[in-house]
């Protein structure tokens, strides 16, 4: 086992994920408390074109596992090839985002290779020789300053955290490791793709979410307004969801994904303890409701007592008009 920090990549068609760059930031600040270098990994099918990006990052080498094997998502799939990568490369710490694909293939080559994993972590340091990791539990409702007892160990951490890495550097050898993949038990035979949102939820640097407050799938349309200035993803609640009013794919929350973006503004949100879970790591929390008393504004930074349809649309026209 070496010194080394392996970040494992993800992409989708349109190219890496922003979460990638920043774990490449993370890992050198690791790497340079334990002695270390930072490593890059890429798994799937026909992904040279990310391997070479990811090389101009700043990392000292790149793990290609490409196989025809991978071409759609196949849990089982991508954690024999995930597993061949890291034994290929023997690091101490191994790097994940902590998204849904994170989430999903850490767990299981953690258990493939019997390693401890720390999972939605929003800080890594090395201190006195051991990472320490900070990471909410319980629903958000405290944060827990965990150490690994040993390495190597895996560790899923938060998008949005520190600004990403830029690919403008030389670029580092790619090693390709070659992986033996049996046929996976579930196979995918037909994909059907939802219209995607313009900015990824995920990856968002503004979250604009409503609520019950919105009041019907109509309510949102002042959001999107707004989102639409601001360059920013819709959010929504689990009330809002489960009315039909939005998609589920944009629920936040401990059933729904979480966030960490720059600007957090939840619109007719009361701010039950499941919201909160998936978005209490956001930098700056604006929140508007009618109700003085909403929990939403015990961990909001600012607060609008006010309807959000006469908020949002005046937000909206102010920012338009300094634009201008």
């Amino acid at each position: 086992m070496s010194n080394n920090i392996l970040i494992i990549a993800e992409g989708r068609a349109e190219g890496l994920k922003k979460v990638s760059y920043e774990l490449v930031n993370m890992a050198q600040t690791l790497a340079a408390a334990l002695g270390g270098a930072v490593e890059g990994a890429v798994v799937g099918s026909n992904v040279g074109a990310w391997a070479e990006t990811l090389a101009k990052t700043g990392v000292t080498k790149v793990y290609v596992a490409d196989d025809k094997g991978l071409e759609h998502f196949a849990p089982e799939s991508y954690t024999t090839a995930l597993a061949a990568v890291i034994n290929a490369a023997q690091p101490a710490i191994v790097l994940f985002g902590a998204t849904g694909w994170g989430k999903e293939v850490s767990a299981r080559v953690a258990a493939r290779l019997d390693w401890g994993l720390a999972t939605d972590c929003t800080a890594a340091q090395i201190e006195n020789g051991a990472l320490v990791l900070t990471r909410p539990v319980y629903a958000g409702k405290a944060i827990a300053h965990v150490q690994a007892k040993s390495f190597p160990v895996m560790v899923s951490m938060r998008p949005n955290l520190v600004p990403p890495a830029e690919a403008d550097k030389s670029a580092a050898p790619l090693q390709t490791v070659a992986v033996t993949l049996a046929a996976p038990r579930a196979q995918v035979v037909e994909a059907m793709v939802k219209e995607k949102s313009k900015v990824d939820l995920g990856e968002a640097n503004v979250v604009i979410s409503g609520g019950r407050g919105v009041k019907g799938p109509e309510g949102f349309a002042p959001l999107n307004e707004l989102a639409d200035t601001l360059n920013a993803a819709i959010g929504a609640s689990r009330a809002a969801v489960d009315a039909g009013w939005i998609d589920y794919s944009h629920q936040i929350g401990q059933t729904g994904k979480t966030v960490a973006p720059k600007l957090y503004i939840a619109a007719g949100i009361s701010g039950a303890i499941q919201h909160l879970a998936g978005m209490s790591s956001s930098k700056v929390i604006v929140a508007i409701n009618k109700d003085p008393d909403a929990p939403i504004f015990k961990i909001a930074d600012y607060g609008i007592v006010a309807d959000l349809f006469d908020v949002i649309p005046a937000l909206n026209a102010a920012l338009k008009a300094q634009a201008n």
